[in-house]
């Protein structure tokens, strides 16, 4: 599923709006025709099949939807309350895939009604709309080019009669039938490439056009005309100063109850209002808006009750047909809103949601017009959801929660609370789409964890909740706008058939079904082709295969077509052989419900029903201009051929009457490359003799292969006799005699857990126990026991089977409780401190209103319940601490009892790490390395330490780590501290040698006022004093390193570094640094080397008394210059201890008698790996007040020589101070 339940979202943002399985009226739609005549390229379309369920569009152009909970909000599915919100902007038909076209790019479209908006941008986000029907345009494809006559291949016309070219030849030297007809030219709006129809019908005479420019370098309207005719488009008046002649209108829509009320929305580039119409469209009154709309959504009863989603993702609510506008809510998911469903939610004005609350999840929420407010909103459900997810159709819900990486659906049937469903236990599904809720019964297609690019269709009890596999592998593609087509078409008319498109090794072939997904055959092929001639192809090496595709567009009769008036009479695309072919394709036709079929062209034509299905119309789809339609009386067995204009036409489309009452047809086109919209009003009532009596009628038996007995019935049907060229009129009802049969084998399907074998019979599935059904009832109850098989939902039969393979009513039996589990709502083990966590306990089997259970958090907080009844929401728990807590779910009752264990990392988010090493280190010793975290009560931490060029990282649980370098050099270090889902890192450089120098330099006390203490800083001015070191000396840059360390006063340690090279020369080399040293120190004696820090300032660089071991190495031994170190430490503690005691000043000698007891961790210096080399540290040098109680102590640091952090005062933030 919309993972979004992508329902299902995505139950993954990008959606499926519903094209189902008929077209209902199409002045519901939106759609467009495409000018098939222009100059610039025909976009390619997509040739898959029927759109269960289309992805309601996003603006422009939307990646692939996330896979998530999606529907199909139109069709079959009678809730258009509960529709789905309008569809987002659809593509604009006429210009290339890429967004470009021609100079005519010319694209019709009937007008929105009920729902849909417009994007506010143009064709690359165009108005979205909602109806109940298909609203995207097919276009007819083609280019324009230079009139020609009507192209036909002889003997492709007529199945059983001569070729067309011998019926033409006759036909020259009489005079050629003729249709009534009259042909008005839009003047002035040849350069307009979109145009939108609206002509409700219902014996309205009135239709009205909206033709447009967008211009693709602006990505806007341009122009606009509107156009009204009162005269069944005879002839039209252009109402351009009615509307304002400067108005640029960029969508049209049409009240779903009253089709008197129009609305037209001008283009939000230039100004954003609306213009609403109450005498269909004969005067206007413009209404400014301070928002954008994007979507509308019309109430299905309230005609003046419309809902907006703005492009800042804002919903509105109008109760006056928009001329006033109240703020609902804000950050609605789009397309994600629905009206109230009749009969089923109390109010009618509520609005059901999906929407971001202020804690950044997304919720279900369900509010009325005028009281939406934060208290007056509620919550269905109590969780978060997916976003994406929310279908709210019919009597049912949905919506999505992903739980530990696996998406879970749940379904609430007629409002009640809400349950998980069942699909199969290893379906695991990637995606799921609901495709249809018609009869109190969920069909829905899934994407499986093994497939690609099927899915299989599953069916559902009336509850919505257990659902058994119907279909396996049917094929799906992706539509223009990343929606998910499923190849899957109902029959209109006949409740239970369906056609599919099957994957079968690689190869596509056609079923049929009769009894709603039950059992599935392949489609016998005709007997003889369009010629006569007799066709070889023998079940199943070959047979008849169909393209499903419903028509996007109203002005197209698509690739299959039926009709509710013409009740087993089917029209589609296909081709016969092994498997389904898009080249090599005819047009069949069936007047039994799918049993026999004919083919009737061996062309694409576009077929359409005339006079409530007894008289059918063809138009050949080419892109060369014609003048010629098709019509038969006798189920295709012949056809008449009828001019309907004098001048070739290329036919962008066409449009039969609504109502089906008035008998007029409307064809769209152009007469050349550079025409004005040509629109010919065909008056087909001529072809028609008479009015059917009684005796132009006969009676039809549905019947599947011959077995009368059809989902539990036997169906009598009444239609026109073939041939009878008499109209049925207004009065016309398809009679039905029904009867119910008796109960068969074939009218029940395999229960939830159970599946069928090869011997027809139903036998549990290896993972399923039918004992666990029964965990929903307590001892003393009764609970329904399932033999294995279910009723097919809507079959009729009665007696038979019936009693055997019905639900068995049975006594709850007493289970110990089995199968306990514990879990996250959001499916992860981790949570924040101080954040509510909700745990969820599931148990497998047990009477669950009898066993008691106990819940422990692991930090000394226990619940218990008496049942199971208080915990299915999840039980919340807010953690005061960090850690890892083992919590232990216990359920009990008196036959036993279980337990489960979950461990939990509660985390409080990490802010900073520090990472904490030395300077310079000695090679192949060890090194002590610290990872500083903030906040510092950050629970358990996970930390990955990468050295040099290592690619794979030490991982530890400490925040230490001691490492051994090998290579001499500069060494990266690069740790990161994970914490949840947080991650951090620092990365910091280490000098590494066999042996070096050092020394504490200070700085003239200006350098102090202009000290920000902050790194960057200090990695500058080390790059300062270097330069000027390396100027003054003549010192090679690469023997020097200095580092400047945090706090004040500024102070900072010179590293001198042995040449590269020598270190196979070891005595000579130490000679040389010990003459580097020699050098330095003189410069910084002399006071020569200084830096001028900003104009005027000038800054000295100076040595610092307090000396560290002149050098540091790796030998072994104590050696006299560490002694005569540590004698020099101990004659300088005296003297600072002088330098109190007689309070004297001796210039720069205190400095690092006032060292900071708030360094940063940044603070080392050095790291010698040498035994005999003891170092002083900056901190063991105590405030002066202090000295006078203290000793001053001399610290040899094992092997590590450094310069130490000084204890910080400052208190580093725990969790719950952050």
């Amino acid at each position: 599923m919309e993972k979004g339940t992508n329902c299902f979202p995505t139950c993954h943002t990008v959606f499926l709006a519903w094209t189902w399985l008929l077209l209902l009226s199409w002045c519901c739609t939106g759609a467009e025709i495409t000018c098939r005549s222009c100059s610039s390229p025909s976009p390619s379309w997509p040739s898959s099949s029927s759109r269960l369920r289309q992805e309601q569009r996003q603006p422009p152009p939307p990646p692939p939807p996330p896979r998530g909970l999606r529907s199909r909000p139109g069709g079959r599915a009678r809730g258009s309350a509960g529709a789905a919100a309008a569809a987002a902007a659809e593509p604009l038909p006429g210009g290339e895939p890429g967004g470009r076209a021609g100079p005519r790019g010319a694209a019709l479209r009937s007008a929105g009604a009920g729902g849909g908006a417009p994007g506010g941008r143009g064709p690359a986000a165009p108005r979205t709309r909602r109806s109940s029907e298909g609203r995207r345009a097919l276009p007819a494809g083609g280019s324009r080019g230079v009139p020609a006559a009507e192209g036909q291949r002889g003997g492709r016309a007529q199945p059983r009669g001569p070729p067309e070219e011998g019926r033409a030849a006759r036909l020259r030297g009489a005079e050629e039938p003729r249709l009534g007809s009259t042909t008005f030219a839009l003047t002035g709006d040849a350069a307009h490439n979109q145009a939108m129809v609206h002509w409700s019908g219902h014996n309205s005479s009135v239709i009205l056009i909206l033709t447009k420019l967008y211009d693709f370098n602006l990505g806007s309207v341009t122009e606009s005309s509107l156009w009204r005719s009162t005269d069944y488009g005879t002839t039209y008046e252009k109402l351009n100063d009615k509307v304002g002649l400067k108005t640029v209108l960029s969508y049209l829509y049409v009240s779903p109850t009253n089709k008197r009320k129009i609305m037209l929305l001008s283009d939000p580039e230039i100004e954003s209002s609306i213009l609403i119409s109450s005498d269909e469209g004969a005067t206007y009154q413009k209404y400014r808006l301070n928002f954008y709309i994007q979507s509308l959504l019309f109430h299905p009863r309230q005609e003046e009750w419309i809902l907006a989603y703005s492009l800042d993702q804002k919903l509105y609510s109008s109760m006056d047909f928009g001329r006033k506008w109240q703020l609902m809510h804000e950050r609605v998911t789009p397309n994600r809103f629905y009206w109230s469903v009749t009969g089923l939610d109390k109010e009618p004005d509520l609005v059901h949601m999906e929407a971001r609350t202020a804690d950044g999840h997304t919720h279900y929420l369900t509010c009325r017009i005028q009281e939406c407010s934060e208290t007056k909103r509620s919550g269905p459900f109590s969780r978060s959801i997916d976003i994406s997810s929310l279908v709210v159709q019919d009597e049912y819900i949905f919506i999505q929660v992903t739980a530990g990486g696996r998406a879970n659906y749940y379904v609430s049937y007629r409002r009640e609370p809400f349950a998980q469903i069942k699909l199969p236990k290893y379906s695991l599904p990637k995606d799921m789409h609901i495709i249809s809720t018609d009869e109190n019964q969920v069909f829905a297609a899934v994407q499986e964890w093994n497939q690609n690019d099927t899915y299989n269709l599953y069916i559902s009890d009336t509850r919505g909740v257990y659902f058994t596999l119907a279909l396996e592998n049917v094929k799906s593609s992706r539509g223009l706008e990343g929606n998910i087509i499923i190849d899957l078409y109902e029959v209109a008319g006949i409740k239970g058939i369906f056609l599919a498109n099957r994957k079968i090794d690689d190869q596509i072939k056609t079923f049929i079904t009769y009894n709603k997904g039950r059992d599935w055959r392949l489609l016998q092929a005709p007997d003889t082709d369009v010629r006569g001639d007799p066709i070889v192809c023998q079940l199943p090496f070959c047979s008849l295969h169909l393209h499903l595709q419903l028509s996007e567009n109203p002005y197209t009769s698509g690739s299959i077509s039926s009709k509710e008036t013409a009740p087993g009479l089917l029209v589609a695309t296909g081709n016969i052989g092994s498997e389904l072919s898009y080249t090599d394709v005819g047009v069949f036709i069936s007047a039994d419900g799918g049993n026999s079929w004919r083919q009737i062209f061996e062309e694409e034509y576009n077929v359409w029903f005339l006079d409530w299905g007894g008289a059918l119309v063809a138009m050949k789809h080419t892109s060369v201009p014609i003048r010629h339609m098709w019509v038969s009386f006798d189920e295709g067995r012949s056809w008449s051929r009828y001019s309907f204009t004098s001048t070739p036409l290329f036919v962008d489309g066409s449009l039969v009457d609504p109502g089906i009452e008035t008998q007029i047809m409307t064809v769209f086109g152009h007469f050349s490359l550079r025409s004005e919209w040509q629109l010919v009003k065909v008056d087909y009532k001529s072809v028609f003799s008479r009015r059917c009596n009684k005796d132009d009628y006969q009676t039809w038996h549905l019947h599947n292969q011959g077995e009368p007995c059809v989902m539990g019935e036997r169906k009598i049907y009444k239609k026109r006799k073939p041939g009878a060229q008499c109209s049925l009129g207004r009065d016309y009802s398809k009679t039905v005699v029904s009867e119910p049969c008796v109960c068969g084998q074939g009218d029940f399907e395999c229960d939830y857990g159970y599946e069928r074998h090869s011997n027809n019979q139903c036998v549990p599935a290896f993972w399923f126990s039918p004992s666990s059904l029964s965990k929903d009832c307590s001892v003393g109850q009764s609970y329904l026991n399932s033999t294995g098989y279910r009723r097919i939902v809507s079959n009729n039969c009665t007696d038979g089977l019936q009693e055997k393979y019905m639900a068995k009513m049975e006594k709850c039996p007493g289970k110990a409780p089995r199968g306990l589990h514990i879990l996250t709502t959001d499916g992860k083990l981790v949570t924040e401190q101080g954040h509510n966590a909700t745990f969820i306990i599931l148990m497998e089997e047990g009477d669950l209103q009898r066993t008691n259970i106990q819940l422990d958090f692991g930090d000394g907080i226990a619940v218990s319940y008496a049942n199971f009844s208080p915990v299915e929401d999840g039980i919340r728990h807010v953690y005061k601490s960090a850690g890892i807590f083992q919590v232990t779910a216990y359920a009990e009752n008196s036959l036993g009892s279980d337990t489960a264990v979950l461990f939990l990392h509660v985390v409080c988010p990490v802010e900073h790490v520090h990472l904490s090493v030395p300077f310079v280190a000695i090679r192949n010793k060890d090194v002590n390395i610290t990872a500083v975290v903030w906040p510092s009560q950050a629970g358990t931490l996970t930390y990955f330490w990468w050295f040099g060029n290592s690619t794979k990282p030490l991982i530890t649980l400490e925040s230490s780590i001691s490492y051994i370098f090998t290579v001499e050099g500069m060494n990266t270090v690069t740790v990161q501290v994970a914490a949840g889902s947080t991650l951090i890192q620092d990365t910091k450089e280490i000098a590494v040698h066999e042996y070096f120098q050092s020394q504490l330099l200070s700085f003239s006390p200006n350098l102090d006022y202009h000290n920000p203490d902050i790194p960057e800083w200090r990695q500058d001015i080390g790059k300062v004093i270097k330069r000027a070191l390396a100027q003054v000396t003549g010192i090679p840059d690469e023997q020097i390193l200095v580092a400047v360390f945090p706090g004040l006063p500024t102070s900072a340690e010179l590293f001198i570094l042995p040449h590269k090279n020598t270190t196979e020369r070891r005595k000579s080399s130490e000679a040389d640094l010990e003459q580097v040293v020699e050098i330095l120190f003189n410069a910084l004696n002399q006071n020569l080397v200084q830096f001028e820090l900003k104009p005027g300032v000038e800054v000295i660089v100076y040595v610092t008394q307090l000396t560290l071991a002149p050098l540091v190495d790796s030998s072994t031994g104590h050696s006299s210059s560490a002694m005569l170190m540590l004698l020099s430490v101990v004659f300088v503690g005296l003297a600072v201890f002088l330098v109190y005691k007689f309070k004297r000043k001796i210039p720069w000698i205190n400095i690092y008698a006032q060292v900071q007891h708030d360094k940063e961790q940044e603070m080392i210096g050095s790291v010698s790996q040498s035994e005999n080399a003891p170092k002083i540290t900056l901190s063991e040098f105590t405030d002066p007040e202090e000295l006078m109680d203290k000793e001053l102590d001399t610290r040899v640091m094992g092997s590590i020589s450094t310069i130490a952090n000084s204890e910080s005062t400052k208190e580093i933030p725990n969790c719950t101070s952050v």
